[in-house]
């Protein structure tokens, strides 16, 4: 007889095992569904307590229904009461209206439900192509800004570029400049004001976090203390509301406590906490401060966005959500019951990573975001589409089972409610008229790219992973890679194009185990020579030409590949070298399109019909 604790965990959409890359099947035991249950809130130490809680049960939470916007949902109770989005109600009886785009709530016969009106499917983008590049490293001194971000939009906008991706905006740790990496944030929905533009960083190949980010947030701090005051800010202050309180005094008590609240003292973990509260008169200088640096943030990406925009790029800014949240951080203290705790984002193991990964991120709860409507999907989303036309949502896997790795057990599967948070994609990009990539590399389940492909959703197209074979590798051919999708070489947490070539992201590894490199770098010569018999010449021209010439709708050339950085002195070729995210490119943000690598790029691009309305 199955343990009820494990039939408990199955109610509450912990997967009962799962097959691994290599085909074996991985069990979930009792210690990872007592321990994922704990991290839903749910603490049942004992079969017996297992047993009552199962047979005591009731799904109380909100029914998903989903709907065409516009059309009427397929429900008819005796009696009803409609909220719609914007906070207006409607009684009636028997058959629903017709429901405009967005999320309302039901009740009816004792019982609630979510209602998602979505567009059946997102519309298809032309064939177009545009440049990848790491904000942070775009700047020739200090950390890059969101100036130079729309001085590289209107350039890259010239040469026909539709959209410029980046790594993450969201908000960062600034107290903590070792805690830099932008899949790391603190807030989702608050951007990261170290890309405001003050002060004079440290030159050098690498960006120098550790020097740079207290001196500009010291420059932020002398600037704000000549700051006259503007209505503008009041007003937006003013439109922001409670949530921006919150995140304003979350960032006052992090300077007094640290970083993370876990540390905090007591009275302090809640926003709500009397403490907390009355800490809002004694922090209200410092609040202010913070909320200065949101609207500084705000108005200068916006700035960035509509210079892409008035240049020309059809999509503007390409951003980039990551996949969860730092379990400590203010998005956390801001809004506890959306999230689990006690276990954290990962993945299982694999070719890649043997013992498996644990990304030491705060992962959603599918109880909490079903309890609160998907509210916290849309407001995230909501916010990046603010200031793009274009998102990438990081391992959108997650949408159809995430991998919690608890504290003391193995990791196991939890599923997540996909086609609701994929009506919410729609609803959130329909309104803002914005592309979605979702991307889906990993060990992808059974029908989640059909899911995304129905929905509009663009997955990501890998070349040097887009394989017919493995041994030999055989790669495929430009005309074999799907229409929905975005078409890179590759990731910003892959080798670049001269770096996979020279096996750099190998040798990295082997320094760091003292494993013998010689047989992989041989597979990699083997894996070079397949992917060349494809292009007419092993060069960067090439392979531009190739990506370029396949029915993905959207092309993404890197940046560092058109700087071709292994051939710069002193710099690595792989991120396994050194992360992505220090690398400072060598070239001035306003520069960057006059290269004679940019421009062959866009005439390559141009006359494989790759332009604006191709």
């Amino acid at each position: 007889m199955t343990d009820a604790r494990l039939q408990l965990a199955a109610r509450m959409g912990v997967l009962p095992g799962f097959h691994d890359l290599t085909g074996q099947w991985r069990e979930t035991s009792v210690e990872s569904a007592v321990a994922l249950l704990a991290a839903m809130g749910l603490s049942v130490p004992s079969a017996p307590e297992a047993q009552a809680a199962l047979e005591a049960h009731a799904d109380l939470l909100p029914q998903d229904v989903i709907c065409e916007a516009g059309a009427a949902p397929d429900l008819a109770p005796a009696a009803w009461q409609l909220t719609f989005e914007d906070g207006a109600q409607l009684e009636g009886g028997g058959a629903l209206p017709a429901l405009p785009l967005g999320i309302h709530r039901l009740q009816a016969e004792g019982r609630a439900f979510t209602l998602l009106a979505a567009p059946p499917r997102l519309p298809e983008p032309a064939r177009r192509w545009g440049l990848v590049a790491p904000l942070y490293g775009l700047s020739a001194s200090g950390i890059g800004s969101y100036d130079d971000l729309g001085r590289l939009a209107a350039g890259m906008a010239g040469q026909g570029a539709a959209f410029l991706g980046i790594n993450p905006v969201h908000a960062g740790f600034p107290t903590v400049p070792w805690l830099f990496s932008p899949y790391t944030p603190s807030h989702r929905r608050r951007l990261n004001v170290i890309h405001i533009a003050a002060g004079q960083g440290t030159p050098g190949p690498l960006v120098d976090y550790a020097r740079d980010i207290p001196a500009r947030m010291a420059a932020l701090r002398a600037e704000f203390a000549a700051f006259p005051g503007d209505p503008g800010f009041d007003a937006w202050q003013a439109a922001e509301g409670e949530s921006l309180h919150r995140f304003a005094l979350h960032q006052a008590l992090s300077e007094r406590f640290g970083a993370f609240w876990s540390d905090w003292p007591a009275a302090h973990v809640s926003p709500d906490t009397p403490a907390s509260l009355a800490a809002r008169a004694e922090l209200a200088g410092e609040m202010r401060f913070h909320a200065w640096l949101q609207w500084r943030a705000e108005t200068a990406l916006a700035a960035a966005g509509r210079a892409a925009r008035d240049a020309g790029m059809a999509h503007g800014l390409y951003l980039d959500l990551a996949v969860g949240t730092h379990p400590f951080g203010a998005e956390t203290w801001e809004d506890r019951a959306s999230f689990a705790f006690g276990a954290s984002l990962g993945a299982p193991p694999d070719a890649f990573s043997a013992d498996g990964q644990n990304w030491g991120l705060a992962p959603f709860s599918p109880l909490g975001l079903r309890a609160q409507a998907y509210a916290p999907l849309a407001q995230t989303l909501r916010r990046q589409l603010q200031f793009a036309g274009a998102l990438r949502i990081d391992h959108i896997l997650g949408f159809e089972r995430a991998y919690w790795v608890p504290e003391a057990a193995p990791g196991a599967y939890v599923a997540m409610p996909r086609d609701a948070m994929l009506a919410v994609v729609r609803i959130e990009a329909a309104r803002a008229g914005a592309v979605i990539v979702g991307e889906d590399l990993g060990n992808i389940p059974e029908g989640l790219r059909a899911a995304l492909a129905g929905s509009g959703v663009l997955g990501c197209r890998v070349a040097m992973f887009e394989r017919e074979g493995w041994q030999p590798p055989r790669f495929r051919p430009a005309e074999a890679y799907d229409r929905d999708a975005i078409a890179s070489f590759s990731t910003h947490d892959l080798p670049t194009w001269r770096g996979w070539r020279q096996g750099c992201d190998i040798a990295a590894r082997a320094r760091l185990s003292d494993a013998d490199p010689a047989p992989q770098l041989a597979e990699r010569a083997e894996e070079v020579a397949g992917f060349d018999a494809l292009l007419p010449a092993p060069d960067m021209d090439a392979l531009h030409g190739f990506l370029a010439r396949t029915p993905s709708r959207l092309v993404a050339v890197q940046a560092e590949v058109l700087l071709d950085l292994t051939a710069q002195p002193n710099l690595p070729g792989t991120t396994t070298e050194y992360p992505n995210w220090q690398l400072r490119l060598p070239v001035a943000a306003a520069d960057f399109a006059a290269l004679p690598a940019v421009a062959r790029t866009a005439s390559i691009m141009r006359d494989n019909g790759r332009q604006e309305g191709s």
